[in-house]
């Protein structure tokens, strides 16, 4: 038996899955003050209907997410050791931004080492700002993690109740300013996430002792709690993660479709070729700068169905903000859900109380509720629109949108719109008609983001560097540096290699069962040349286990 929770804005969903089937759903009003509160909630409620012991439980938080995007998590200071290249300016990332001596080359040899009194004084100017964490970047510290390290020794002895992060071991690949992002908002984190990983580590094994605990990722697969509390930047959305890989699951088609989760608060679109989800190739976007957290390619508008509709100086207004659930639900205002079930007589909850809410906002308007409806229906519809057709113009710019043009030979035609959450009965068939294509919606659609987070897969990425001339390679995640001993070593040799510690890290995180399904997405190899010879090679090999679901997973029973 499997478990998926996502803890979504609005609502947090729940499913307790076996063999092909839903065997119960849960969906509850998520209460933002407290998620492992309505997380646990939603956990007993489960466990109660579960007969044989569940296996594994997979849970989609907001944690991070909300964390980052409210800027709430503790004040970060960022030390940058960037070497030769950009203007320091460039590097517009925290206000807490101290810029280090120091430079390794893009071979990873020490071009100038940092200076201690400068590392000295610029932590005791955090210090008396009472910061107590700390981010650590160097540019090509992928190659060389020597500066990084020293700088997090120093700290450590000096200040040892100071928590630092180092950028090679929160990401290993190239691009610096991404790079260093990930790690600041990884610094900024991890404190929060580790305190809710405890409490929830705790709670699981008291009541479901045995069962692997794993968390959703961006990149729509899952890593064990333990692997989460070094990565807590990995878990962020996490929730359109779930609703575009339950969407995968409930339709097991390769048709090209836009998903539409439709939340109470925000709608989330992703996009599927052929039924495979099309990921961000720059990385996730966060408050406005790239990172190297693997990501689909989203986009989420603040319009739900529990949108408030409302009136100031004499106009419509329809959201941004949520006040409650929908009137017909026991809301206190009319929402977008009680437009479009008066509208549409969807006969949701108390149809009563949709229409006297709604009728109000009519009156103060001078028009008649059925008019004030089909207003309102039309204006959603005509924001998802735009948002769907802006969606595409960004999608175009992805590499694989472009390769499958290319492949095909053919330009990209979309087929249906995917509708996803509970609105979504209400509102995806007058959208796919607005865009004039098909739409598909299932019994589970309400529920999607648990059905995706139960099933899905681990997900683990490893990259490999290696010089021979230096005799040195390093790999990614985690830091790795070891040396190359074998004489003419070739990219077999480097592709074994990555092979191997896909295996190590793999099973270090719980992921044993699945490093045999590696799939190589790099190979590429460069010769060194001094003078007229060949001095040695360069090798990058990329491995993982992709995005996916179990090995037992044949579909879900309609």
């Amino acid at each position: 038996m499997l478990i998926g929770i996502d803890v979504g804005g609005t609502f947090t969903d729940g499913v307790l899955f076996s063999g092909s089937s839903v065997l119960r759903s849960v969906k509850q009003i998520t209460d933002e003050t407290n998620l492992q509160k309505t997380l646990l909630e939603v956990l007993d409620e489960l466990l109660a209907h579960a007969a044989k012991p569940v296996r594994r439980i997979v849970l989609s938080t907001t944690l991070v997410t909300n964390a980052l995007a409210t800027g709430q998590g503790e004040r970060t200071a960022l030390l940058l050791i960037p070497g030769s290249g950009l203007p320091y300016s460039a590097y517009r990332i925290s206000p807490d931004t101290w810029i280090l001596k120091g430079g390794i080359d893009f071979r990873g040899r020490e071009i100038e080492r940092p200076d201690k009194k400068e590392v000295d004084q610029a932590l005791a100017e955090i210090d008396a700002l009472g910061i107590k964490r700390v981010a650590v970047a160097g540019k090509f510290s992928n190659r060389n993690d020597l500066h990084e390290r020293m700088v997090r020794d120093i700290i450590n002895n000096r200040y040892p109740d100071m928590q630092v992060c180092i950028s090679n071991e929160i990401s290993g690949r190239l691009n610096f300013p991404r790079r260093a992002v990930t790690c600041y908002y990884t610094a900024m984190t991890l404190s929060e996430w580790n305190r809710f990983a405890d409490e929830i580590e705790k709670a699981v094994k008291d009541r479901a002792p045995g069962s692997e605990l794993h968390i959703l990722k961006a990149d729509g697969g899952t890593m064990t709690l333990e692997a989460s509390r070094k990565q807590p930047c990995e878990t962020v959305f996490s929730g359109p993660a779930a609703s575009t890989m339950g969407a995968v699951a409930l339709t097991r088609e390769k048709a090209n479709s836009v998903v539409v989760d439709i939340g109470g608060t925000t709608t989330d679109i992703s996009l599927l070729i052929e039924g495979e989800p099309l990921y961000a190739s720059r990385g996730a976007l966060i408050r406005g700068h790239l990172t190297h957290v693997n990501s689909f390619a989203i986009d989420s508008i603040p319009l739900g169905g529990d949108s408030t509709i409302w009136v100031e100086n004499q106009e419509l207004k329809i959201g941004p903000m949520r006040r409650d659930v929908a009137a017909c639900f026991g809301g206190v205002s009319p929402t977008v859900t009680d437009a479009f079930s008066v509208l549409l007589e969807l006969g949701l909850g108390d149809a009563q109380a949709s229409r006297a809410g709604l009728q109000e906002v009519a009156g103060q308007l001078g028009t008649e509720i059925g008019e004030l409806c089909q207003r309102i229906v039309n204006n959603v519809i005509q924001q998802l629109t735009r948002s769907i057709v802006y969606m595409f113009t960004q999608w175009e710019n992805e590499p694989a949108y472009k390769v499958w043009e290319v492949i095909n030979k053919k330009s990209f035609v979309l087929h249906r719109v995917i509708g996803i959450g509970a609105a979504a009965p209400a509102i995806i068939p007058l959208l796919a008609r607005e865009l004039d294509v098909g739409h598909f919606l299932h019994r589970y659609s309400p529920v999607a983001n648990a059905v995706g987070a139960a099933l899905v897969r681990p997900t683990l990425a490893v990259e490999v560097h290696v010089d021979t001339q230096n005799g040195v390679y390093t790999v990614s995640p985690g830091g790795l540096r070891g040396e190359v001993t074998q004489r003419n070593f070739q990219l077999q040799d480097a592709k074994e290699l990555a092979s191997k510690y896909l295996a190590e890290i793999g099973k270090k995180r719980g992921m044993k069962g699945y490093a045999d399904q590696g799939q190589f997405y790099l190979e590429e190899q460069f010769n060194v040349i001094r003078g007229w010879d060949r001095a040695g090679r360069l090798f990058d090999v990329g491995i993982q286990i992709a995005p996916g679901f179990i090995p037992e997973y044949e579909g879900v029973t309609e």
